[in-house]
């Protein structure tokens, strides 16, 4: 009896050699690195390895004194600036009023001419002291024009520098720009750093996809946002069962990653895809990871 139940037992497992897996591939995440955006000793830095931050948090300032200070003097020239501007209706109002003296000069020596009682020459003068006052008081709004226009352009350039400098002033604090995990921290505070230095390192370790390799013939048996099974290989047999869906298909092959085993015994092309997978806490960037179709 003993002889036939071991035989039965090796019968079946030799009859049940499907794989547990079509492929196998690792677990990833979206990492961001964060660059300084302006040059200056960092006076704050509150990140540690591990911590897990919100979008949008303030976690470091770069010092912004000389960016405060430019600030300053430009709103100083833009004042300057507008004390300059000429007032108009000020400076032209004695001609305006020499003008309207001469046209009734004229108009009065008109009448007198049409009665006989001025000689003609007195109205000439007249007609030419209206156009000579006439001509500057145009030159007079020209000038006094020209000078307004040119302090407004030079008051609108000032505030297109105070924009870039509070532009800069706003890159002089870090914030994190996606929620996620810091996993690594490249600067202390208090060092001095410069455009483009990394700082830290974030990942939403959440949102994990597990990045796998399929032949050409299992790909027709998956499509894009299509739910399956994924397992998260702890080692020793240790195995967690994840849904998944598949969020990318790559659209050209490759030769088969040296670490990767698919159903095809390492078929020679792949293609890659990935399973986005909602991480509980277990599953571990770089993990090993197993996709069921």
């Amino acid at each position: 009896m003993m002889i036939l139940a071991s035989t039965a037992l090796m019968l079946a497992a030799c009859g049940n050699n499907e794989k547990a897996y079509d492929a196998t591939g690792t677990f990833e995440a979206t990492e961001t690195t964060v660059f300084a955006e302006q040059s200056g000793a960092l006076l704050t830095f509150d990140v540690s390895e591990g911590d897990s931050l919100p979008m949008g948090r303030e976690v470091g300032l770069i010092d912004t004194t000389q960016t405060w200070l430019k600030i300053q003097q430009l709103d100083a020239t833009k004042e300057l600036y507008q004390s300059q501007k000429p007032d108009m209706e000020r400076q032209i109002a004695v001609t305006r009023q020499q003008l309207a003296k001469a046209r009734q000069d004229e108009q009065r020596y008109r009448e007198l001419v049409a009665d006989g009682a001025a000689p003609s020459k007195m109205l000439d003068d007249a007609a030419s002291h209206v156009k000579v006052l006439q001509r500057q008081l145009d030159a007079q709004i020209s000038s006094l024009s020209t000078s307004t226009r040119a302090l407004d352009k030079q008051t609108a350039a000032a505030d297109v520098q105070i924009d870039q400098l509070r532009d800069m002033l706003r890159k002089c604090h870090v914030v994190t720009p996606v929620k996620g995990t810091v996993l690594e921290k490249y600067v202390e505070r208090g060092e001095f750093v410069s455009v483009g230095k990394p700082l830290f390192k974030i990942a939403d370790t959440e949102a994990m996809h597990l990045r796998a390799y399929l032949t050409s013939a299992q790909l027709q048996h998956i499509k894009l946002g299509q739910q399956v099974k994924v397992f998260a290989d702890y080692g020793a047999g240790q195995r967690k069962e994840y849904d998944g869906t598949i969020l990318w298909i790559s659209s050209r092959s490759e030769f088969t990653p040296k670490t990767i085993l698919t159903d095809d015994e390492r078929a020679d092309l792949v293609y890659a895809v990935k399973v986005a997978v909602k991480n509980d806490g277990f599953v571990k960037i770089g993990m090993y990871g197993e996709l069921k179709l």
